[in-house]
């Protein structure tokens, strides 16, 4: 078998993906606060896949301009994710509208009341995460287009169930009429392949794009990830019961160990009634953006946040975001090449 037949089938198994987001290539941008910026996303969408604008904790002012400046940057179509603890989120999705976004990712949650007939009626389509079959119904049945599932070997926050484990629970009863991403632990077109051919339109990567050379990421943040393997990617700990907090996979280092410490001080405000539920799980979350910005930004990579996908020990340099995809293209192609050969009968004689 030649190399091209692996490449058709590939696109033949992306195109439901592909024609959802408007792209040639149904890899979507993991949302990676103040990496997932104009220059990670433009480039991402300027290769055939699929940017995501990281909002994070932006004002809407800020997520103004950025939508401008990917824009400036590429013609292509990208997408925005909003976060739905954002207390601004209606003022978020304003914003998206305003400049047209076709593409909205939810994440943080169950959408509140409200947000997805407000990023519908915008013409966007919407983008929901489900960490569990019950809940991707749900979310089906609420109106959402597309649902990414995400397992537990993802950088950042992150759920309790494996990826694989998500897919054969999620992909079999549903992705055959509904479009579904998969995302977690994905560092290799092979992976991208099998779940193509489990149902999945398309995937959702992150950590593979970090050490690219359009990542704003600080030198030292990109050098961390290319020395780590897999199991230096581990997750945070919950230290009182009562304050849910979502963990997050990060690189060990004294910032993992920094966090348990917040817990307590954000548990101690709950005890002596001085905020709400709602203040202390947003005073994580601002917690979690500016151990990560010392890190990204400033390169403090062992008091900043190193949040990384176990996927992390993949990543051995650093390319272009094109080289990237096409690796990653060729990679997937090639397995379905071989995985069709081994099922082709015998020649006679």
């Amino acid at each position: 078998m030649n190399q091209s037949i692996g490449h058709d089938r590939l696109r033949r198994l992306m195109k439901r993906g592909s024609d959802f987001l408007g792209c040639e290539v149904a890899i979507l941008g993991g949302a990676m606060s103040w990496i997932s910026e104009r220059n990670l996303v433009s480039a991402l969408s300027n290769a055939g896949a699929f940017g995501v604008i990281a909002s994070g904790a932006m004002s809407p002012e800020l997520l103004d301009t950025e939508i401008a400046e990917t824009r400036a940057r590429t013609d292509k179509p990208f997408g925005v994710n909003l976060i739905t603890m954002h207390p601004q989120l209606a003022d978020l999705i304003d914003v998206c509208a305003k400049h047209g976004v076709s593409h909205v990712v939810l994440a943080g949650g169950l959408p509140p009341g409200g947000a997805i007939e407000r990023i519908k009626g915008s013409g966007a389509k919407l983008i929901c995460f489900a960490p569990a079959l019950s809940l991707a119904k749900k979310l089906i049945r609420s109106g959402v287009d597309a649902l990414v599932i995400e397992g537990s070997e993802a950088g950042g926050h992150i759920g309790p169930v494996t990826t694989s484990v998500l897919a054969q629970e999620i992909l079999p009863p549903l992705a055959a009429d509904f479009p579904i991403f998969v995302a977690g632990g994905i560092g290799h077109g092979g992976l991208i392949s099998g779940y193509l051919e489990m149902g999945a339109v398309g995937v959702q990567l992150g950590t593979r794009f970090v050490c690219s050379h359009e990542c704003i990421a600080h030198p030292n943040f990109k050098k961390a990830f290319i020395r780590a393997s897999a199991r230096d990617a581990i997750t945070s700990v919950q230290i009182d019961p009562r304050l849910p907090v979502i963990p997050v996979r990060a690189l060990k280092n004294r910032e993992m160990e920094s966090f348990a410490a917040k817990q307590r001080e954000v548990a101690l405000l709950l005890d002596e009634e001085k905020v709400e539920m709602a203040e202390a799980q947003l005073q994580i979350e601002h917690y979690w953006a500016g151990a990560l910005r010392r890190a990204v930004i400033d390169g403090d990579v062992e008091s900043g946040s190193v949040m990384a996908g176990q996927s992390v020990g993949m990543v051995k340099t650093e390319q272009s975001i094109p080289e990237i995809v096409a690796q990653l293209i060729d990679e997937a192609a090639q397995a379905l090449e071989r995985r069709g050969a081994a099922v082709e009968p015998a020649p006679a004689g």
